[in-house]
């Protein structure tokens, strides 16, 4: 089976502008690639775990990937997928969440010469004078068939600043700009870039010809990554200060029975033979299957001995009066007594107090093994058996409370 074939295989390609061209490319290893990243956070998300896998995965094939990291685009904003305009950033944060991009990166991919490369698009859209960008690339984008894309679309009624009409053309250029300065021949991204993407190759092709044409080749990630990470509390994060290893675990243990083999194909290294005999899995093979998944990605993002960590005490937990020591973990200064709905904030396991409240009211809490369902219920500092609380919330997320 080629790289290509796998990658099909694994559910990772949804649409391609030129199939034979894009796996003669990755076959032969003699693609350059780009997968974009916009800074609107200080780490990355599970939602792009799946390209950091892709760029894996191709480099071990011998291409060369390239990191862009949109410190220009993110001072516009994409719109795609989006209903409101994002909040505007300024170019200290956009910079800071660069930096933090740059250290988790490093733990997927080997950057250096001859290997992957990193660019921030700052680098190059900052400094471009607006007249000429009007008139060397804007001339070449037709206002009717950018209407038409699907991530204009959806934001026409609501409002769709000019600012933000302009992202199409910031990316176009990314790509029209690396062709020419890293060899750049081919492009990935989630199925809400289409658009975005068809752009840059159309670009290349009106400034450069149509031979440029030929090697400009737009590849479609499944964007099954954009549905990836989305709790009710918020995002999943790679950074282990913002979801730890236990959390992120948890996360992965606890997919749907319809999603597991799934996600063991999209995102983890194991053999597709492997992977193809689960498929026989059923019943509570499946939970097996799901400790195989949570196990895979969290040593491949926080390392094996995080990952024994975190399955040990999600082992220890299901079974009862397990071990705590790696639980998630919050230091609060009880007092004379502290609200569940203030503590339930305080741990990051609601996002706000009304949260809270309806989560308890529907039976959703239970404080020491005890399910409490008054709004007003108060921990004190009887409650602690050996200095801490353990609070569980739903089925299967566990949180411990220790006292400053």
């Amino acid at each position: 089976m080629t790289i290509y074939e796998e990658l099909v295989a694994r559910g990772l390609i949804a649409q391609v502008t030129d199939e034979a061209q894009v796996s003669e490319l990755i076959n032969t290893g003699k693609a350059t690639f780009y997968i974009g990243f916009d800074p609107t956070a200080d780490s990355l998300h599970v939602g792009h775990f799946m390209a950091l896998c892709l760029m894996k995965r191709l480099q071990m094939a011998g291409n060369k990937p390239i990191a862009l990291i949109g410190g220009g685009t993110a001072m516009i904003g994409d719109p795609s997928g989006r209903t409101d305009m994002r909040s505007m950033m300024t170019r200290e944060t956009i910079q800071h969440n660069c930096d933090c991009f740059k250290k988790q990166m490093e733990r997927f991919i080997e950057f250096g010469e001859g290997k992957a490369q990193m660019v921030n698009n700052a680098d190059w859209l900052l400094d471009l004078n607006y007249v000429e960008v009007l008139r060397e690339v804007g001339a070449c984008f037709s206002v009717n068939n950018m209407l038409r894309a699907e991530c204009y679309k959806q934001r026409m009624e609501k409002g769709l600043s000019f600012l933000e009409f302009n992202y199409m053309i910031m990316q176009s250029y990314d790509f029209y700009r690396l062709f020419q300065t890293h060899g750049c021949n081919l492009q990935f991204g989630g199925n809400d870039q289409w658009s975005n993407m068809l752009g840059g190759t159309e670009l290349i092709r009106r400034k450069l010809g149509e031979d440029a044409h030929a090697m400009t080749i737009t590849l479609l990630l499944n964007s099954e990554g954009k549905k990836m990470g989305k709790t009710a509390s918020g995002a999943v994060w790679l950074d282990p200060n913002k979801t730890s290893p236990y959390d992120f675990y948890q996360y992965w243990r606890n997919v749907g029975d319809q999603d597991v083999l799934k996600c063991l194909r999209m995102l983890t290294f194991l053999p597709l033979e492997q992977i193809d005999e689960m498929d026989k899995w059923e019943g509570s093979q499946l939970n097996t299957a799901k400790e195989i998944l949570a196990y895979e990605l969290t040593a491949l993002v926080h390392g094996t001995e995080e990952a024994e960590k975190a399955q040990q005490a999600a082992r220890a937990l299901f079974v009862g009066g397990g071990d705590t020591a790696n639980m998630p973990t919050t230091a609060l200064a009880i007092g004379d007594g502290m609200g569940l709905l203030d503590v339930l904030v305080a741990a990051g396991l609601c996002p706000s107090k009304s949260e809270a409240r309806r989560l308890v009211q529907q039976g959703g809490v239970a404080v020491n093994d005890e399910k409490i369902t008054d709004p007003a219920y108060v921990i004190t500092s009887a409650a602690f058996t050996d200095g801490e609380v353990i609070i569980k919330k739903g089925k299967k997320v566990y949180h411990k409370i220790t006292m400053e």
